[in-house]
């Protein structure tokens, strides 16, 4: 099994910032891709931002230049730097992770994590 888990949110002014961590542990062999969606009451689920293994990043255009994902390889844990926040940020944000867990498998599975909630006041 593979557990995913957040930490960083919590409540914060408009034009303030927040970084969330998440880090994933258990039956690892690799992780592909990571990243960062959110959910705002009413709302789908949205991509935020996600990064492959080797460092690309792609982001969602309400994001973009002011959000910035990263990842430590080594600790298996991806991070979400979030600056200029405004009220509509304010979401559950979920991380997620597409995981191999041997190295027989060709496939992988995507893992999520429990949601840390972020709270932008205007």
């Amino acid at each position: 099994q593979v557990q995913l888990v957040e930490s960083g949110g919590g409540l914060v002014q408009a034009g303030g910032s927040l970084r969330l961590s998440c880090a994933a542990s258990g039956t690892i062999f690799s992780i592909n891709a990571m990243g960062w969606d959110r959910q705002a009451p009413g709302k789908q689920r949205e991509l935020v931002a996600r990064i492959t293994s080797g460092g690309s990043t792609n982001y969602a255009d309400s994001v973009k230049g002011r959000f910035t994902v990263s990842r430590d390889n080594a600790k298996n844990t991806v991070y979400l730097q979030m600056n200029s926040l405004k009220p509509e940020d304010t979401a559950v944000y979920y991380c997620n992770a597409d995981v191999k867990t041997s190295e027989s498998y060709s496939y992988t599975f995507r893992y999520w994590g429990q949601g840390t909630q972020v709270t932008v006041s205007s």
